[in-house]
């Protein structure tokens, strides 16, 4: 997806982001709320966030601490989501 020089190719990429959001509308209307299809629609966004974050947000020239700083809330929500499962599966 890179384009002449050092600049990724923005419309490349809006191109993909276009298409994985057309791709999560249609799971949406074929397969309704599944948890496939829930599943698919996570990993669908989070390819476009880290599409969004590499390319858009010119990252990859910040300091080692963003990321850092960015993985701690990710860590915080997995952490969190692993401890709630038992309340969320098991209630009656």
């Amino acid at each position: 997806m890179k384009a002449l020089g050092n600049r990724p190719n923005y419309v490349a990429i809006w191109g993909w982001l276009l298409g994985l959001t057309i791709l999560s509308v249609a799971l949406s209307l074929l397969f309704g709320r599944s948890t496939p299809v829930v599943v698919a629609f996570f990993l669908v966004a989070s390819v476009k966030a880290l599409l969004v974050a590499l390319n858009y947000m010119h990252l990859k020239f910040e300091p080692r601490l963003i990321y850092a700083i960015a993985i701690v809330p990710v860590l915080f929500a997995l952490v969190l989501t692993v401890a709630l499962f038992p309340d969320f599966v098991f209630q009656r």
